[in-house]
Order: structure tokens, then C-alpha cells, then sequence
């Protein structure tokens, strides 16, 4: 079987942190990945660091403004044409045998999504099965970002990600292919790590709201998702007031 693996980073005012991702994407034990980074103007030296790194890992760029990190994923998906494609925030490193690792599935578990674990947190992170419901996207696959190859062909059925969800983008998308029917495979190894400091780790409360718009439009019982929405907001005021003082 040969497919293509192409990984998409979208980046915005990231030079403290962009060289880290590079140095493990050049450590790779398995070089034949593509890759596509979708720039939102930075205006520190992100783009230079990029342009550092073009030639070494034969990196296709552009900088053109954008809506936030899913139109930049959605730009670089019109650049993916076939095979499948991982997301790797810029703040996230990955493990130097990923992209063998995620070959060595493909040629032997040709699913839709590869699931794999992450690292977070210093915490692994292990793909879920049938708990859509109360955990959303991490229920039934894995981190959007790090810990899931995607055939690119599914964007092809079901469109892009939507501008309607800035921090859960990815959970509508996933979440509504795999429920129409997409293959699902879940690997134990660990793929990367996948780092908090974006703005679904920093801003609880609006990712604790976002995912509740996704919930509700993808799960049948509407008004055990109300609930679990008001449990989640009680925790995160209990911890905001333990943690203020």
C-alpha cells in the first residue's frame, strides 16, 4: 500500500517554541512525510525560522491572514489533494519513530483515522472507544492534534472545519465522520506530545462551552448533555474560587 503522510501546522507568533517541533520532525527514523504550514502573518520570526528549516525538511509554506488556526488548517487542506494528513500544533513535538509507526499501521490497518496515545501533561493519554457521550472527541479516538492521521478523503464527504466552532473545530469534524460511518483503528503507542499552552489549555471556559455546542448537535439525548455542561461549569467555578485565593 503506499499513501502519502502529509503534516499540517498552522502557526502564528510562535519562534519560541517552532524550532523544537523541526528538530523532531528532523529526527523522524521514517523522512518520507510532506510537509505544510499555513502562517497567520506572524509578525516575530516565525517565518524565518521556517525559511531556516525549508530545504532540511522540504517544507511548503504560506503566510496570508486567516480566521484563527481551522481556516488555517482548512488553507492547508486545499494543498493536501490525497493520502492522509496529521495535525501538529507548534508548541507540540513528536516521537522520533511516529511516522514509521504510522506507516507501519496504515499497511496493515488501512483505516479512515489512526488513533494513537499522546503525552500530556507528563500524563499518557489513551484513545477511548464508545464514550462519545461524556468525553466528546477524546472518547471515541484521540488528540486532534499529535495523536491522529486522517485520510484526507473524508473531508472530500463531509466538508471542512467549521468557522462556527473556533476551539472545537476539530471534535464537530471528527466526531460527526466517525459517526457516519468512518473506520476507526486504535494503536498503544505513544506518538508525540502534544502541549496545553494553546488556547483549548488555557481558556477552560470557553473550550467547556464550545464542546457543549458540539455535544449537543452530535449526541441523541439532548438533556443529559445540558446536564453534564452544568456539572462542568460547577467544577470549573469550584476550582476557579479553591485556586483564586
Amino acid at each position: 500500500m503506499s499513501v502519502n503522510i502529509t503534516i499540517l501546522i498552522a502557526t502564528l507568533n510562535c519562534e519560541s517554541s517552532l524550532q523544537n517541533l523541526f528538530d523532531s520532525l528532523l529526527n523522524q527514523t521514517d523522512p518520507n512525510f510532506d510537509i505544510f504550514i499555513s502562517d497567520g502573518l506572524s509578525t516575530d520570526k516565525t517565518v524565518e525560522i521556517i525559511k531556516s528549516n525549508q530545504k532540511k525538511l522540504n517544507i511548503k509554506f504560506q503566510s496570508v491572514s486567516d480566521f484563527g488556526i481551522y481556516d488555517a488548517l482548512n488553507h492547508g487542506l486545499r494543498y493536501v489533494l490525497n493520502g492522509y494528513y496529521l495535525v501538529v500544533g507548534s508548541d507540540d513535538t513528536l516521537n522520533s519513530r511516529t511516522i514509521e509507526n504510522y506507516f507501519s499501521i496504515l499497511r496493515s490497518f488501512p483505516a479512515d483515522i489512526i488513533c494513537t496515545c499522546i503525552l500530556q501533561n507528563g500524563r499518557i493519554i489513551t484513545p477511548k472507544k464508545r464514550l462519545g457521550w461524556l468525553y466528546g472527541m477524546p472518547g471515541i479516538t484521540s488528540s486532534h492534534s499529535v495523536g491522529m492521521l486522517i485520510n484526507r478523503k473524508l473531508h472530500d464527504k463531509f466538508g471542512y472545519y467549521s468557522q462556527n466552532y473556533p476551539i472545537a473545530a476539530d471534535q464537530l469534524f471528527i466526531k460527526t465522520v466517525v459517526y457516519g460511518g468512518a473506520s476507526v483503528f486504535h494503536s498503544k503507542y505513544v506518538s508525540g506530545e502534544f502541549s496545553v499552552n494553546g488556547i483549548s489549555g488555557t481558556d477552560s471556559l470557553s473550550l467547556i462551552t464550545d464542546i457543549f455546542r458540539v455535544q449537543f448537535v452530535t449526541e441523541k439525548f439532548k438533556f443529559l448533555q445540558i446536564i453534564l455542561f452544568i456539572l462542568r461549569l460547577f467544577k470549573f467555578y469550584v476550582f476557579k474560587c479553591i485556586f483564586s485565593k
